[in-house]
């Protein structure tokens, strides 16, 4: 089964967490605390909402910074993602 996003939905994945400190040290898998960092794994087409022409500037395989209790996570075949709205999304990380 495949998610395909509508208008200006975008589908991302959780990063996964830290497992090791900078010194060095394992952080027991409780004690982790989940990234807001995704990757994006499908986006919308755009388009007009609410009356207004939304263009979409995230693209697949980016990793964004979204807000802590934002969009709608959903489960399919075993993976967990999110659905948000694009202008959710905070910031595009670059490395």
């Amino acid at each position: 089964m495949k998610l395909k996003p509508l208008a200006d939905r975008v589908v991302l994945k959780q990063l996964q967490a830290e497992e090791k400190t900078k010194s060095g040290l394992f952080i027991a898998t409780s004690a982790q605390e989940k990234p807001e960092m995704y990757e994006v794994i499908e986006v919308g087409p755009g388009g007009m909402v609410d009356g207004k022409e939304v263009a979409m500037c995230v693209k697949k395989g980016d990793k964004v910074l979204v807000g802590k209790y934002t969009g709608t996570n959903v489960k399919v075949e075993e993976q967990e993602y999110s659905i948000v709205r694009q202008g959710d999304i905070l910031a595009i990380v670059e490395d």
